[in-house]
């Protein structure tokens, strides 16, 4: 936003520059149309007069103004000329200033689009993270109420002893493979037995 406002600046200054000059060349160019008037208003003049009055002070006064208003016209339309060019190259800055600030609102409205993007991605992230903790949660306590069911099944069976202090989860799994050796080995003594 700074750079487009430094360039809006630049641009106005630039623009009035070119307004400053274009009334120059205007003021020059009426200037211009004047000494040809005058110009012409003295050769027209040159000419109508008779052959006698063209010699002498006069004829060489009216020739002297008529060299003078050719250097001033020849002047005139050498600043013309560079007016013209300068007007030329403030145009092109203006031009370029104008494309650089259109360039600098796109380039906003990308980074803007961009930060949206990666906002909606953030809640949508976000809101993951919030269902991930939630059935995390869930799991968690139906892992523990599953796990109390176990110690609750391999501690209530006959002949068993409770836990000493905290269980550790290779405790109960040690409890859980006594008592499938010990029913395994049970089963295994009634089948002996029953085919006897």
């Amino acid at each position: 936003t700074g750079a487009i406002s430094s360039l809006q600046r630049q641009m106005e200054i630039q623009e009035s520059e070119l307004r400053r000059i274009k009334s120059e060349k205007d003021l020059l160019q009426k200037q211009l149309r004047e000494r040809e008037i005058q110009l012409q208003a003295v050769s027209d003049k040159f000419c109508s007069l008779t052959e006698e009055q063209r010699q002498g002070e006069f004829v060489a006064m009216v020739e002297e103004e008529n060299r003078s208003l050719h250097q001033i016209v020849t002047e005139q339309e050498s600043q013309l000329s560079e007016q013209s060019k300068f007007i030329n190259e403030l145009q092109t800055t203006i031009n370029r200033l104008r494309a650089e600030v259109v360039n600098a609102r796109l380039h906003i409205l990308e980074q803007k689009q961009t930060q949206k993007e990666i906002q909606s991605l953030a809640d949508t992230l976000q809101h993951k993270a919030l269902q991930t903790r939630m059935a995390l949660e869930h799991i968690t306590c139906k892992f523990e109420r599953y796990r109390n069911k176990i110690i609750q099944a391999t501690f209530s069976v006959e002949g068993s002893q409770d836990p000493p202090g905290e269980l550790t989860d290779n405790d109960l799994l040690e409890a859980m493979q006594k008592i499938i050796n010990e029913r395994t080995e049970f089963q295994q003594r009634l089948k002996n037995r029953s085919s006897k």
